[in-house]
């Protein structure tokens, strides 16, 4: 009897064992749960949300990790490695092309006059159509990858009638003021930067040519978490008031942003300025624009195939939006 018993309670553990790993026994637990969020340098998501009051009373915690763009944040969230990044318009669809696992839940439009391409002082190049046969610094898969593309084609021109050069912003920088590129296709605060330091000149920014929207990415492995799912909700809809803020007091933000990336004073207070975004929710226009994108990278074969990106859109968080237009 004893025995039968024992092995009905070993029976019953295995079963409870199965069951809990077949339904997600890894689940967070309420009060442990560990939020990772992608910053990029230069982006200073850290620092505008504590400078806002937004990382105060969190029931969560969160660590933090640094990329150089919006692409290898995306790498971090299709890898498992990142809950919550804040990228251009252009790094979702080249992560959606190589079917990585990432989900849109918010969205942002900023102003389109720092998002440029740029050519070093004494530069000769008066038009975008004087590209053909230059070399193009640019960071692949970023929203500059896209600006430069639709330039490059409303003024007669392909992908293959410049050099692209792809380089990180450090060294983009480095080679367009040391005149190894002919001109740079980028993005604030490395606009200002590139202007008031090293005396380059804007050959085009992005009015008329893109798209200012900025999107919160995370990934399907977090949506199926509930408990990192809130904490997710709460993240962005603090996110988003940071990011309200920085509108209302771009001095103040411009001077702590200045001291984190220790760029001068007026290169900041420019790309604040440039940067001022405002919250918006993911509708059929903002995915119809995100599309637009992706076929315009799928048609010149700098990625593979068509993508459907309405796929990659979750609109579960469109609440935190409307509330954030009730706020303003």
């Amino acid at each position: 009897m004893t025995r039968r018993l024992g092995a009905v309670l070993l029976l019953t553990a295995l079963l409870a064992a199965v069951t809990s790993c077949s339904s997600g026994g890894t689940e967070s637990e309420p009060g442990k749960v560990v939020l990772r969020v992608g910053d990029q340098k230069g982006a200073g998501i850290q620092e505008m949300m504590t400078a806002a009051g937004q990382l105060d009373g969190l029931t969560y915690k969160i660590e933090w990790s640094m990329f150089t763009s919006g692409p290898p944040v995306l790498e971090g969230v299709n890898a498992g490695a990142v809950d919550f990044g804040s990228v251009g318009n252009t790094p979702p669809v080249f992560a959606a092309a190589s079917k990585a696992r990432i989900v849109i839940v918010g969205a942002t439009e900023s102003r389109l006059t720092g998002q440029a391409i740029v050519v070093p002082k004494g530069s000769a190049l008066r038009s975008p159509a004087e590209l053909k046969g230059k070399k193009v610094a640019v960071a692949k898969g970023s929203s500059a990858n896209y600006h430069l593309l639709s330039v490059l084609k409303k003024h007669g021109l392909g992908f293959d009638d410049i050099e692209a050069q792809y380089l990180q912003p450090a060294d983009a920088l480095t080679a367009v003021t040391g005149g190894r590129v002919d001109a740079w296709a980028t993005w604030e605060p490395y606009t200002a930067q590139a202007e008031i330091q090293n005396g380059a000149r804007i050959l085009a920014d992005g009015r008329g040519y893109t798209n200012g929207y900025g999107f919160q990415v995370t990934s399907e492995e977090t949506l199926e978490d509930e408990h990192r799912t809130a904490a997710l909700k709460d993240f962005l809809a603090r996110y988003q008031r940071a990011i309200q803020w920085s509108n209302t007091n771009p001095k103040e933000w411009a001077g702590i942003w200045a001291k984190q990336t220790r760029l001068p004073a007026p290169v900041a207070e420019r790309a604040v300025d440039r940067r001022l975004a405002d919250i918006i929710p993911i509708d059929d226009s903002v995915i119809a624009a995100e599309q637009e994108i992706a076929d315009s990278f799928s048609a010149v074969g700098l990625i593979p195939g068509k993508v459907a990106i309405s796929g990659f859109f979750d609109r579960r968080f469109n609440d935190l939006a409307t509330a954030a237009k009730q706020r303003k």
